[in-house]
């Protein structure tokens, strides 16, 4: 074999490398290698982008080389020796054997040309490549691995298209009920009534058609049966938590409901994808869309267009009007949600929905802008509910149904499609102590026939085991099948004053300051004016509350004004704490953070916000349960066929401290005890607990709890015809209904009977330091009693002690609240109309029951002349009465003839 080069010729499978374009890049020194005498030079194993080794002028290169790029300088080489290589550590070691064995000859002409050849080829796709990036697939690796994946895709959808046949229509159209049981296992209810009506897609007008289009897909006659985009993100959705998401079209919604089941599984949806796109080529888009119509689950247990149009409008389908189609297309999305004859707290969402709807129609040109500006909001009939839903048992199904939709646990269609056995936690001993409570006193008081404000009268209720977080009783109406709304658990009526403990605990809990910079404790003094104006840190707010009845108090505790429900001192105190501040402790509580009307802001304080009986139930447990928020829980069971439901984990967090929940305690004994809410005391048991009224008296409030059990009551004003909120002036025949009247009075009856058989146990309360302490400033007139300067206070240290209700420690007066008669059911309410009749929420009846009850107080009223009623601690009194003592003092203060006698009179009906 010849030793000439091969120029003409290169061996290997590839042509001829072509120069690079540009300079090569500068080498980094070496020193220079010279081949033994005799060696073939060693095969060209260079990297890319390593300078190749250079030849003499006029002599050939190496075969497999690339020229020298230009301006490349040759480097030196001594007289005699080989073309010079620089071979890597690697390639050297690769080709060294190779050189010692063929005696260099052969390597230099077969193996290196050949070597060299494909090393350029192979580690030119790597030039670069180096630290992290050896290991990143390359371009081509990545497109074979997609085009893999697609192959495989392919290959599986066409399998799943050639075996999954259009199935016959599921058992849905025969569907079973689900039953309701007590924690007893005793049934509660079942529901299992359906109200379906098929109709054929030409009595439908267009109108409803394209509203339900616009509503749920707006693209359905001219787009695919199916939307892959909106199936990965709906299921992404379901899959993170954010709660059942749909992300299909009309197509697969009609596959789901008429032919699968409602399960959300991998499965389904696969199942729902093949058959949806086979339906949409066997099918027409009209039969499609009159499946859809007449399988659609619309609420209050119609399915189709015709049964919905009967249960919302009381007619036909053909006959539904634009707006009313708009309305029963924006259910479609949520029926129980946007249903606002169940829920009017949500009247603003479902009215957004509808608008919605209509603008989608304007926007594909299916309605014109000027018939959609006069349209108006079409307010569909009270709903009709099952006979079997009769009495209490319909409220408590709709409720553990929100409780099921709410947690993700079951969704409305898959409720609906029935078969499942619930265990709720409803006590039915305490369900029905509770109805019983609510039925004696107050019910048994309206004469709906001679007056028209008795019509108005409604009750809601809710109970609370605050150790476990279980809801043991709920009380929704006087009759589901009578007054649909669960008043339970509707956010639309003002909470009062029960809203005050929140502001309350919020400044014990952030360590709040006064504007002088005291600490904010029970004893903290403030101005109960009435009208005064809020001051902020930067000036004046321009916010002017005025007290229950425009009364001013001067200079008193917030132990005091919590008693009497002063509202210019809570709303001082909010905005010391800092009105976010307030508003984060009350969600941190239990109000939901959508709550309507909880703004940050020092109105907050005086309760105009809109929480359910429920809400506040929940926040009142927290407070009972020394500051650890247990969310509520209505189910602990659900079987459907043989198998078990998984129900969500119990959470329990911490929302204030202990010494913030307990000093709160504190201050709402005295309420119970002394103040608004005496009337709570006829459960006999240690209690704590707030009176609230609402604006104008269109509710009156009563939320309280012992050491085992929170229950919050209210009495609501609405007219069952219009739906409108109505005053309860008259209401039973007295001037005003508040919330240390009924409210209380069932509270107490209610708790006497739910705990009957169980130890009465005292409050076991951490206080925060410097609770009993007297307030630093100047005390006013307001502690100016018998020598008494410190604030109302019986709990100390830590200990849990508590006084018994019966018993006081202090001497000079009567005996404390446990030997004066609360107010009885047959008794009016107190009232502070200004006609003899004083003592706010916890006044007697005429002749002064149930007066001054502080302990060491004289019975303020308790002699009270003509018509004279005996307020907390004293009040106003008619002829010949005598003002009640204060704190421990006892003394007389005689007023004469209509005098007022004012040193310590509580606020009448306090808010």
């Amino acid at each position: 074999m010849s030793d000439e080069p091969q120029q003409q010729k290169p061996p290997g499978p590839g042509p001829e490398r072509e120069p690079r374009e540009g300079p090569e890049p500068e080498p980094a020194p070496e020193p220079e290698r010279t081949p033994e005498p005799g060696a073939a030079p060693a095969a060209d194993a260079t990297l890319a982008g390593e300078p190749r080794p250079a030849t003499e002028p006029g002599t050939a290169r190496e075969p497999g080389s690339a020229p020298a790029g230009p301006g490349e300088p040759a480097p030196a080489r001594e007289p005699g020796a080989g073309p010079e290589t620089r071979p890597t550590a690697a390639a050297a070691a690769a080709t060294a054997p190779e050189a010692a064995g063929d005696g260099g000859s052969h390597a230099g002409h077969g193996a290196g040309a050949g070597a060299g050849s494909a090393a350029g080829a192979g580690a030119g796709a790597r030039a670069g490549r180096t630290g992290f990036r050896r290991f990143l697939p390359t371009w081509r690796m990545v497109l074979g691995g997609v085009l893999l994946i697609v192959l495989l895709l392919s290959g599986g959808f066409a399998t799943a298209y050639l075996l999954v046949g259009i199935p016959a229509a599921n058992e849905h159209a025969v569907r079973q009920g689900n039953v309701y049981l007590y924690s007893d296992g005793t049934q509660l209810a079942t529901d299992g009534d359906v109200n379906r009506q098929n109709v054929k897609l030409d009595r439908v007008p267009e109108h409803v058609q394209r509203a339900v289009l616009s509503a749920e897909d707006r693209d359905f006659y001219t787009e695919s049966a199916v939307d892959p985009q909106a199936m990965l993100r709906g299921a992404w959705n379901t899959a993170t938590g954010k709660g059942k998401q749909s992300g299909s079209t009309i197509t697969q919604q009609y596959v789901k409901n008429y032919y699968l089941a409602q399960d959300q599984t991998l499965s389904r949806k696969a199942k729902e994808f093949i058959i949806a796109i086979k339906l949409d080529r066997e099918t027409s888009k009209n039969e499609i869309l009159e499946g859809y119509l007449n399988t659609s689950y619309f609420g209050r247990r119609a399915y189709g267009i015709q049964a919905a149009a009967h249960a919302y409008y009381r007619k036909n389908a053909e006959d539904l009007t634009t707006a009313e189609g708009a309305y029963l297309a924006a259910l479609l999305n949520a029926p129980g949600y946007y249903d606002i004859a169940t829920h009017p707290e949500n009247k603003a969402r479902a009215l957004a929905r509808w608008n919605y709807v209509l603008d989608g129609m304007v926007d594909e040109g299916w309605l014109s802008r000027s018939e959609r500006s006069r349209m108006e909001f079409p307010t569909p009939a009270e709903g009709r509910p099952s006979s079997g839903m009769s009495g209490q048992r319909g409220y408590l199904v709709e409720a553990v149904k929100q409780y099921l939709s709410a947690h993700n646990i079951i969704g409305e269609d898959a409720l609906e499609a029935g078969g499942h056995r619930i265990t709720t936690t409803i006590d039915r001993k305490r369900q029905d102590a509770f109805v019983d409570a609510v039925d004696e006193q107050l019910m048994s008081k309206l004469d709906k026939k001679d007056r028209e404000v008795d019509r108005y009268v409604r009750a809601g209720g809710a109970s609370i085991d605050p150790k476990t977080g279980e809801v043991v009783a709920l009380y929704g109406g006087i009759d589901y099948t009578e007054q649909y709304v669960n008043n339970a658990t509707r956010r639309d009526y003002q909470v009062g004053s029960t809203f005050k403990p929140f502001v309350l605990a919020a400044a014990v809990d952030t360590g709040a300051e006064t504007l002088d910079g005291r600490t904010i404790t029970p004893n903290a003094r403030y101005d109960g004016t009435s009208g005064r104006t809020v001051q902020a840190r930067s000036g004046s707010t321009g916010y002017k509350p005025e007290n229950e009845d425009e009364r001013s108090y001067g200079q008193l505790s917030v132990a005091e004004a919590t008693d009497k429900s002063v509202n210019a001192v809570y709303a001082q105190m909010a905005q010391d704490v800092g009105p976010a501040a307030v508003r984060r402790t009350a969600v941190g509580l239990g109000l939901p953070e959508d709550t309507p009307d909880l703004t940050p802001d020092p109105s907050v304080a005086l309760g105009v916000a809109t929480a359910s009986v429920l809400d506040m139930t929940e926040a009142y447990a927290t407070l009972a349960n020394h500051g650890e928020h247990r969310e509520p829980v209505l189910v602990t069971k659900i079987i459907k066929g043989e198998r078990e439901l998984d129900l969500p984990e119990r959470v329990t967090e911490r929302a204030i401290s202990r010494e913030a929940a307990d000093t709160t305690t504190s201050v709402l004994k005295g309420v119970v005890e002394k103040g608004t809410g005496t009337a709570a005391r006829s459960a006999g048991r240690p209690a704590a607990g707030k009176t609230g009224t609402a604006e104008e008296d269109r509710a009156a409030w009563f939320a309280g709890y012992t050491p085992d059990l929170a229950t919050v009551v209210a009495v609501m004003g609405q007219d069952s015809e219009t739906g409108e909120q109505k005053k309860l002036y008259g209401a039973t025949g007295m001037a005003r209904i508040n919330g240390g009247g009924y409210p209380a009075q069932i509270w107490g009856q209610y708790t006497a009977a739910a705990l009957k058989g169980s130890p009465a146990e005292g409050f076991d309360l951490k206080l925060m330091d410097g609770a009993n302490d007297p307030d630093p400033g100047d005390p006013g007139d307001a502690f100016e009693e018998a020598g008494e300067t410190e604030g109302p206070w019986e709990d100390t240290g830590d200990s849990g002690d508590t006084e018994d209700p019966g018993e006081t420690e202090e001497t000079g007066g009567t005996d404390g609240p446990g030997d004066t008669a609360p107010p009885t059911g047959s008794e009016p309410p107190p009232t502070d109309d200004g006609k003899g009749s004083g003592g706010g929420d916890t006044g007697g009846t005429d002749g002064g029951t149930d007066g001054g009850t502080d302990t060491g107080g004289s019975t303020g009223g308790d002699t009270g002349g003509s018509g004279g009623t005996g307020g907390d601690t004293g009040g106003t009194v008619g002829p010949g009465g005598t003002d009640g003592g204060a704190d421990g003092g006892g003394g007389t203060d005689t007023a004469g003839a209509g005098t007022a006698a004012t040193s310590t009179a509580t606020a009448g009906a306090a808010a």
